[in-house]
């Protein structure tokens, strides 16, 4: 097709597509990585790789012929794609302003366009924005997270919310303070462009990163590397569906990158059939296609890359999928579809042809992995790697704080620590840097604040969505709901071993109910003649090392006999489980006809 067959809009699509000028960041110098061999060695990140540069002259031009050539198929474009298609984006910040001004929501196809700038209209469930934010391997400053709170009371709702992608949304903002969240996003230094709509979603990395004993690299430079290289890299907005990239450590706080389009997790290749291809040494292995809401983990490629190639590596990786994923229908846009259809050989070649060198194959008997993860990591007070030092994990059930409780954080980590926050994917925060000797005060600081540290090991593990009270795709109230089950279970059971409850609102599966011990997506239950809230309940599921996807115990649960049902799956837990059998072990040894079986209700014993 020649440039002069294209619409003027086809034309402003190409030449300006996802543009901003908040865009136009340095990307900063990475600092010494470990990892280059054993525990505890460095190994320098920006080192000449044999990989080629992926320079491209028109940035915009994959997406623009990925829809051409899906129409020239005899494929009609998704309404999404449509509207991308006949206006750029990124170039809506004048109508963003203007509708501000005016107090006014935007309506049809700006309701998603409007996304791209992290500003999602949630009506019907709230006459309201919620404003996402990119926080790159979750880390931020305590004067970010103050001030998010100082926002939060002028221009939404008080509160802030933790995501599963250690991220932070801000909710119930009034049409009329649009541009006031975004100005005062950008003036805290923080991003909100991309955080929504067809983009790379927020890049997680080990919570733990620089302090974890356990860990083979330091993953958050990555991530902030990565986080730079979307938003100087314009065809990086140019995708057909959202699209998740995660880099683990290896250490004691999993990333869940199993469940990420890709993932990078920290290997160590202890020897070798071919050692001048594939030397011995730390390394990240490659993963693919991860979408649990679609019951399927990222799977293994045998690829391995170094740190230094990583980013250049998930580049190619965007721009085939770029060129590749469904324009037509919403539901199979995802990576994990791409590979179904052409398979993994097909994919990496391509890869490889956008790389313009081969990837480095590496067999996974070869491999040592760490093994290092603690389910309980991410709460309590815990030893650093650096001599002296501890950690806080702070608890927040089901991933809320108010804002005086933000404040109160924000100032613990100036006070006690180095004035830094981590967030992981388990809803909760980190304060790091704590000298041993402070321990005490900052408990009782934590403790005033009326949050915890020391936490059940339900709560430690409970994760729940935004639900219907924020959310127009929930089918029901899902943090109240988790709140719920989480106080039934601690009045009748105290856990000796870790147990996630994940309490998800619909197919979106933002919540990931299906790798939970226990899962639980919302529906709608016909009780007579009423359509009341409830939920379909699963068991088993797990990441990482005991990766499985949870299967149905029982179905179509009323949301006010939830706590109940999952109070007599724990019953039927203790008084079957063998031994100190986890109960991750307990379903993993059951048939599937005896998992439905644990849903019938019994009276626990107090």
């Amino acid at each position: 097709m020649s440039n002069n067959s294209f619409t003027d809009s086809q034309k402003q699509y190409l030449a300006g597509f996802m543009m901003g000028a908040d865009v136009a960041r340095a990307v900063r110098r990475l600092p010494i990585l470990a990892g280059s061999g054993a525990p505890g060695t460095t190994v320098s990140v920006g080192a000449t790789t044999p990989l080629t540069s992926d320079t491209h002259p028109d940035p915009a031009a994959d997406a623009l012929a990925a829809q051409s050539k899906q129409i020239a198929e005899g494929n009609k474009l998704c309404n999404e794609e449509r509207a991308k298609r006949e206006k750029n984006p990124l170039d809506m910040w004048d109508e963003v302003s203007e509708r501000s001004a005016r107090g006014e929501f935007p309506k049809g196809t700006d309701v998603f366009l409007t996304k791209f700038h992290g500003l999602f209209y949630v009506a019907p469930a709230q006459e309201a924005f919620m404003c996402r934010l990119r926080i790159p391997g979750g880390e931020l400053q305590w004067h970010q997270l103050h001030g998010l709170a100082d926002l939060s009371d002028r221009s939404a709702g008080g509160y802030i919310d933790l995501t599963t992608r250690a991220n932070l949304q801000l909710r119930e903002i009034a049409a009329s303070s649009a541009m006031d969240i975004l100005y005062g996003v950008r003036e805290l230094g923080l991003v909100s462009l991309g955080s929504g709509g067809d983009n790379i979603r927020n890049v997680t990395a080990s919570p733990l990163s620089g302090i974890d004993p356990e860990e083979l690299i330091e993953t958050t430079p990555i991530a902030k590397r990565m986080h730079h290289y979307i938003l100087n890299h314009r065809e990086m907005y140019g995708l057909p569906r959202k699209f998740n990239i995660a880099f683990d450590g290896g250490g004691r706080i999993s990333t869940l990158d199993d469940t990420n389009d890709i993932g990078f997790h920290a290997i160590e290749v202890v020897r070798s059939d071919d050692p001048q291809q594939t030397p011995p040494g730390v390394y990240y292995s490659l993963t693919l296609g991860g979408i649990t809401g679609h019951k399927d983990f990222a799977r293994n490629t045998g690829i391995v890359v170094t740190a230094d190639e990583s980013i250049r590596v998930a580049g190619a990786i965007v721009r085939v999928f770029i060129r590749s994923g469904n324009r037509t229908d919403r539901q199979k846009a995802r990576l994990k579809y791409v590979l179904d259809d052409w398979g993994f050989d097909k994919f990496i070649a391509a890869v490889e042809a956008e790389l313009g060198s081969k990837l480095r194959r590496s067999n996974p008997k070869d491999w040592r992995l760490n093994g290092a993860e603690d389910r309980y990591a991410h709460v309590g007070f815990h030893a650093q790697r650096q001599p002296g030092k501890i950690y806080a994990g702070v608890v927040f059930p089901v991933g809320r704080m108010n804002s005086d409780q933000a404040r109160g954080i924000a100032n613990i980590a100036r006070r006690f620590g180095s004035g830094q926050i981590r967030l992981t994917v388990w809803q909760n925060l980190i304060i790091p840097d704590i000298d041993e000797s402070d321990r005490d005060q900052v408990a009782a600081k934590i403790s005033q604040l009326g949050l915890e540290y020391q936490a059940s090991s339900v709560r430690a593990g409970l994760v729940a969505c935004t639900g219907n009270a924020g959310c127009k795709y929930a089918a029901a109230d899902t943090k109240a709901d988790a709140m719920r089950i989480a106080n039934h279970l601690e009045k009748h059971f105290e856990f000796d071993s870790p147990i996630n409850i994940h309490v998800t609102g619909c197919h979106h599966s933002c919540a990931q109910h299906y790798i939970g011990d226990v899962g639980l997506i919302g529906t709608k239950v016909e009780i007579g003649d009423e359509m009341v809230d409830g939920y379909d309940i699963f068991l088993g599921g797990g990441w990482g090392q005991r990766q499985n996807i949870a299967r149905l115990a029982r179905a179509k649960v009323p949301a006010t006999e939830a706590p109940e049902c999952v109070a007599a799956i724990a019953q039927h837990y203790f008084d079957q489980r063998i031994g100190s059998e986890t109960f991750s072990e307990f379903v993993g040894r059951l048939t599937d006809s005896q998992v439905m079986e644990l849903g019938v209700v019994v009276t626990p014993q107090d």
